[in-house]
């Protein structure tokens, strides 16, 4: 598969290119985002082909951030756990025997390399996931089976998406690729169940619109001002979430800091964590 930059914006972006269709009798490419969840279409004769040294170039440069926000977000689990340990051998007055549960992740999204990208993510940190590729437009049919099947402490929704000015103003939620699947997956799941703290929810991709996500019922979602999102940024938020105790709530800060897009691309409310604690731990029951 080709990756190519759109030369009109002087490559900023690498994509796939993921279709190319017949408009009014030109070539019209469908281009999907390599590292970030932006959906886009192009003329064929604005793309060129990427060539090898600058795609390791920029891919080098992702690599190295993607290594610093999985080693900040390292530090706040090791500092997560110590407190857990702390807490769970009264100040380390009794011996070491407990086991924790942390929050099942069911990860629905519309890209599947994206998704085995998160898999990856998700496995190395140790957080237990279902992954389901799945059209952004399947998801609002697919996710209450999905919920009743599954029984998720965390939702994430994702795929790609985008805002074109030329549909409408940035408050119509027309005027966006996959912005109101997104916002209807929400509001199916929160039919199943609408409390935001037993279910917590994730939504949205490159330029969602935010807002919407949010009233329909996600308590984290992309993108507050309309920018593009990498493509792990919502393993590093509902990795926070399921690590973090079920009584302590969660600043909306302290979620985003160590993701790669920040508050500009990423927001939410205050939530509680889903992570549960039990004793005692039997070695010997391991498998």
């Amino acid at each position: 598969m080709d990756v190519v930059g759109r030369v009109s914006y002087n490559c900023d972006i690498m994509f796939r290119v993921i279709d190319i269709r017949e408009e009014n009798g030109k070539k019209l490419a469908i281009l999907y985002g390599e590292d970030f969840r932006l959906v886009a279409d192009a003329p064929y004769e604005d793309l060129i082909i990427m060539d090898q040294t600058e795609r390791m170039r920029v891919s080098k440069e992702f690599r190295s951030l993607e290594e610093q926000s999985y080693q900040l977000f390292r530090q706040d689990i090791d500092l997560l756990n110590q407190k857990q340990e702390y807490n769970a051998t009264g100040g380390y007055k009794i011996p070491f025997n407990y086991f924790q549960i942390p929050g099942r992740v069911l990860h629905l999204d519309g890209d599947p390399n994206y998704l085995k990208k998160c898999i990856s993510l998700y496995e190395k940190i140790g957080v237990p996931v279902t992954g389901i590729h799945c059209n952004e437009k399947e998801m609002p049919q697919r996710i209450g089976p999905l919920i009743d099947y599954y029984r998720p402490d965390i939702i994430v929704v994702t795929g790609h998406d985008a805002y074109s000015k030329s549909k409408g103003k940035m408050t119509d939620i027309n005027a966006y690729r996959h912005s109101k699947h997104f916002v209807q997956t929400v509001l199916e799941a929160r039919k199943k169940i609408p409390h935001l703290d037993q279910l917590v929810i994730f939504a949205g991709a490159c330029q969602s619109h935010f807002e919407s996500l949010i009233h329909a019922g996600a308590n984290f979602a992309s993108s507050p001002s309309r920018v593009n999102i990498h493509a792990l940024d919502p393993v590093y938020i509902v990795a926070k979430i399921s690590f973090t105790p079920f009584m302590e709530r969660i600043n909306v800060w302290d979620v985003l800091r160590n993701t790669l897009t920040g508050e500009k691309g990423l927001g939410g409310i205050e939530t509680k964590g889903v992570l549960r604690t039990g004793m005692p731990f039997n070695s010997n029951q391991q498998e």
